[in-house]
């Protein structure tokens, strides 16, 4: 299924924004997109381009989970499925990401939003990059992309991930830039497995589609995608990249990133281009629930785990909530360590019993305020590299102090009541009428 076919069932259910008075990239769209969220919207006239822009088009596990068809609580079990019995999609000879080819391409034609104020340029954001290596094959990702002249992009490439170790080793590396993609290539595309597995083959697993061999190179692309911009990353060839509002919603530095030269653009004749708001909730999606299947099969070889969020408070990747079906004293403590081994970034993590709702900050924090002793319950992990996106970490090192909250209660209760009392339940339609009236 496609962005399209989503994007139509969005639609059907009346979830779909559509706003059709005129709209700046410059700043404006960004702040339209942020402003309702998490609502997919679908911008028809900006001012800038001809092309429409949709956004927030996956900004909540609801609605990842209703285009791939399975309750919110099967999300993680299905992504590991699809991690763990990977198959290639089919190869296709004709594809309408390729109905209009541009041989000379000028990025000015193209909705680029400029989302912030400070941001050193327009960035793609929602781009999903193709890689190959000779012997690892193809490698799926996001890079954030600056641009900084008509043909050329800064391209944020993070150190010791798999698309360094291609550019590092090659020096120079052909992409395609895929915008405008379906749910499970997003989301693929944002998993981390070892080097050597194409993505492809886990967001085929997820939903069905086509590849399509692209113009410049012979990478296999998605026949679906809206847009595709082919072209050569140079690993000596270097550009400043930044500020841009990073997945904190605060501002990171600028740097010297490898270029990218865009040899063709190819799309749909009526293509949409996606807009993916840096720091919204569709960013924290992406970046924290692929770390989610890995902290649980860490945590599940030591306690039973029953579900694991990686919350948006926490900015979808500094802070983990996970829930355990407790069994022996120790088993938060044991929690606590494993889910620190799945998801190294992770800075504080929070374990709670199978009656707290993990998606409920409330439910949680009643967890911290009735189950939780700090001399007890705090589970020192040590200071140690954190994440670099967190502002707070030591400059330079990333050094950060990982902490684990141990919010279960404990097996043996001395007596004390640690359950909820349920209230009883009545038929309101019986008590209030129509107009909510007693």
């Amino acid at each position: 299924m496609s962005l399209r076919d989503h994007l139509n069932t969005l639609r059907k259910h009346g979830q779909l924004v559509t706003v059709h008075k005129p709209i700046s990239k410059h700043l404006a769209l960004a702040g339209l997109l942020k402003a309702l969220e998490p609502a997919p919207v679908l911008c028809t006239r900006v001012i800038e381009s001809e092309f429409p822009v949709i956004g927030n088009v996956v900004s909540d596990k609801h609605t990842l989970a209703g285009y791939l068809k399975v309750p919110v609580e099967a999300l993680i079990p299905t992504l590991s499925q699809a991690i763990e019995g990977h198959t290639p999609p089919k190869v296709t000879s004709q594809a309408p990401c390729q109905e209009v080819i541009r041989a000379n391409p000028d990025l000015d034609d193209l909705p680029i939003p400029f989302h912030c104020q400070g941001d050193g340029g327009n960035y793609i954001s929602s781009g999903v990059m193709v890689a190959g290596h000779p012997r690892f094959g193809q490698n799926l990702d996001f890079h954030r992309c600056m641009q900084f002249s008509k043909t050329e992009l800064a391209v944020r490439v993070v150190k010791g991930r798999n698309f360094d170790a291609f550019l590092q080793d090659q020096g120079q590396v052909d992409v395609a830039i895929c915008i405008g993609v379906a749910p499970n290539l997003l989301v693929a595309a944002a998993t981390s497995v070892e080097i050597g597995l194409n993505e492809l083959e886990i967001a085929n697993a997820l939903a069905p589609f086509e590849v399509i061999k692209a113009r410049t190179s012979d990478l296999l692309i998605p026949a679906d995608a809206e847009f595709v911009i082919e072209g050569t990353v140079y690993r000596d060839r270097r550009h400043a990249e930044g500020p841009f509002v990073d997945l904190t919603e605060t501002q990171d530095v600028i740097r010297q990133e490898p270029v990218m030269e865009v040899k063709c653009i190819t799309h749909r004749k009526d293509a949409l281009w996606h807009a993916l708001l840096p720091g919204g909730l569709e960013h924290k999606l992406l970046m924290g629930m692929p770390r989610e299947p890995t902290i649980f099969r860490a945590v599940n070889q030591v306690v039973e785990c029953l579900d694991v969020h990686i919350n948006p408070g926490g900015c979808s990747w500094l802070h983990a909530i996970v829930k355990i079906r407790k069994t022996h004293a120790d088993d938060g403590r044991k929690a606590i360590e494993a889910a620190h081994t799945g998801h190294s970034s992770c800075k504080h993590i929070f374990v709670v019993d199978e009656d707290i709702d993990i998606y409920d900050p409330l439910s949680v924090e009643w967890a911290l305020a009735t189950r939780f002793q700090a001399d007890r319950d705090l589970v020192m992990l040590g200071r140690e590299r954190g994440s670099s996106l967190d502002p707070s970490a030591e400059p330079g090192t990333y050094e950060t102090c990982k902490v684990g909250f141990d919010l279960t209660a404990p097996i043996d209760t001395s007596g004390k009541p640690f359950a909820k009392v349920p209230f009883p339940q009545v038929d309101m339609d019986w008590y209030l009428d129509n107009k909510g009236e007693w």
